[in-house]
């Protein structure tokens, strides 16, 4: 029988250096703002009112951060995760220029590393992807590792190549956006007065909130992405696997630990690049999310008096007080509490 579906690429598929066009630009509507919004309840003011944004000198309120992730990231999972076992981790992930709505993103990967894991069963495929808006210009770049199912477990597989990856996006990269002039910045409006100043290094801020996932807002958030990884939709391939229920997209976590991240951080208002981040252990529907985030180094830019940046670690765990502060035990190994340990840097006002 002929067929004309794509089963998505296996293991054995990938090859270094190997340059994957994604599949279906898409234009970034209101609508699709409402529903981030909806799905996390995320409150910076930036992101949520255009004359905020209008009086630090940009066009309109810009699409949060982490939604032009996600639609980035969707591009990529039938031609690079559609086979998943999970998805594994980032590194030297970079924002760009502002996405504002009626921008259309388009994606495109390279295959930078592979290994083969020990049962043959599977392995880790290192991709290099970047957004573009419908002008060429760069909205985001960075490398995930995620493991994939091989197709057939006695395939022969090239050697193993490992990428050499930063383990920190140094702070003279970061991207500050065209226009920006925080003269103007309302810290009423905002939500707090805590500027970069008024953190230190090592502090350790409990965001307190909590929010249950429930499985049709998982469903819906990953749906709005384009994100068609079986693992989060077929039920029926879930219930043969390890946990037997659909896993949460580590993404939607990532999500919920930023807006969680509001208490104790609202003027943060971009994430400017992700150093690292780890989906530590399995989140499912009916788990209730915490985040706790620690001040990891604080840096100046140049040429920008007004702004700075904080370098940050936030951990999101699951149905435990974010208080206690669930981080790693004595092994090294994540508490199983821990979900998501996130390394990433944000611009404030100094």
């Amino acid at each position: 029988m002929m067929t004309k579906t794509n089963a998505g690429n296996f293991f054995e598929d990938f090859r270094i250096g190997q340059e994957i066009v994604h599949a279906t630009p898409r234009t970034v509507t209101s609508g699709d703002v409402t529903l981030y919004t909806a799905l996390y309840g995320t409150r910076f003011a930036i992101h949520s009112s255009d004359a905020f944004a209008q009086a630090l000198g940009l066009l309109r309120a810009p699409v949060d951060d982490l939604l032009v992730f996600h639609l980035v990231f969707g591009k990529t999972v039938p031609d690079v995760s559609l086979n998943a076992v999970a998805n594994l981790g980032y590194a030297e992930c970079r924002f760009g220029a502002l996405v504002y709505p009626g921008d259309t993103l388009s994606a495109r990967s390279t295959v930078i590393g592979l290994r083969e894991n020990s049962n043959r069963e599977s392995g880790v495929v290192h991709v290099r992807t970047t957004g573009f808006n419908q002008h060429g210009t760069v909205v985001l770049d960075y490398v995930r590792w995620v493991m994939v199912r091989k197709r057939d477990p006695k395939a022969e597989i090239m050697a193993s190549v490992a990428p050499r990856l930063s383990p920190v996006v140094a702070a003279a990269d970061l991207a500050v956006p065209g226009g920006l002039a925080l003269a103007g910045y309302d810290a009423g409006l905002a939500g707090a007065v805590h500027r970069s100043s008024d953190y230190a290094v090592g502090d350790r801020i409990d965001h307190v909130d909590g929010m249950t996932i429930e499985e049709a807002e998982h469903m819906l958030a990953t749906r709005l992405y384009q994100n068609t990884a079986k693992v989060h939709f077929d039920q029926r391939l879930a219930a043969a696997g390890r946990f037997g229920r659909r896993l949460i997209y580590g993404g939607h976590i990532i999500s919920l630990a930023r807006a969680l991240s509001f208490n104790g951080l609202a003027n943060a208002f971009r994430i400017a690049a992700i150093n690292a981040g780890s989906h530590a252990n399995p989140t499912l529907a009916g788990d209730t999310i915490y985040a706790w985030s620690e001040v990891k180094d604080k840096a100046e830019l140049p040429g920008h008096a007004d702004i700075g940046a904080l370098r940050l670690r936030t951990v999101a765990v699951k149905n435990v007080a974010p208080s206690t502060f669930p981080d790693k035990g004595g092994d090294g190994k994540p508490d199983p509490a821990v979900v998501l340990d996130l390394d990433y840097w944000v611009l404030m006002p100094r």
